[in-house]
């Protein structure tokens, strides 16, 4: 278990602490925020999919015609194997095997650029979602706002819907380069 998670409900306990302690003294105006629906349901997030999809889609239709030629003919090579010469028969095997290494390695260099492109997107798209859930807050009024650990709030507490639909009214595409850095002077 990582650090940051053992101290996770430590951290909400202080932090419910100071919210008390200062309610003793101000009103203070505490919310919560569901992240994973956040980046479940933001435009943002199925714009930068969508790109993703776009961006790979002609790099997938190749393998998997590669794929099927492969089937194809690995099941002529059933078939006909047989009936071959055995010098003729070992070089198609030879030449098959060949062609399902190199499809092999272009799949994994597939799935390994995928991978690295969808979780550098979904970096922006968190860090573009942070930052509009802090401007929420500041705008709002909010002096705490929860996320992760929490299990239960009354419904009046959740921004969730809140920042959704200013989420709505903004761009589907995320510019990059647009988070600053949480925590940053309100």
């Amino acid at each position: 278990m990582s650090t940051l998670t053992r101290r996770l409900p430590l951290l909400a306990l202080c932090l419910c602490a100071i919210a008390v302690a200062q309610a003793a003294s101000a009103e203070t105006k505490i919310a919560v925020v569901n992240f994973q629906q956040l980046l479940q349901e933001a435009p943002q997030t199925k714009h930068a999919m969508q790109v993703l999809q776009n961006e790979f889609s002609a790099r997938r239709r190749k393998l998997l015609e590669m794929q099927n030629d492969l089937k194809s003919k690995d099941a002529n090579l059933q078939k006909n194997g047989p009936m071959m010469a055995d010098a003729e028969r070992v070089k198609a095997e030879d030449a098959l095997r060949d062609e399902q290494r190199d499809f092999q390695a272009k799949a994994s260099a597939f799935q390994d650029d995928v991978s690295a492109q969808r979780n550098e997107e979904l970096g922006r798209v968190q860090r573009f979602l942070l930052q509009e859930i802090q401007d929420y807050a500041r705008t709002k009024g909010y002096d705490l706002v929860l996320g992760d650990g929490v299990f239960f709030a009354k419904p009046n507490f959740d921004i969730t819907p809140g920042v959704l639909a200013l989420l709505m009214t903004k761009p589907a595409a995320v510019p990059s380069g647009t988070a600053k850095q949480p925590g940053g002077s309100k």
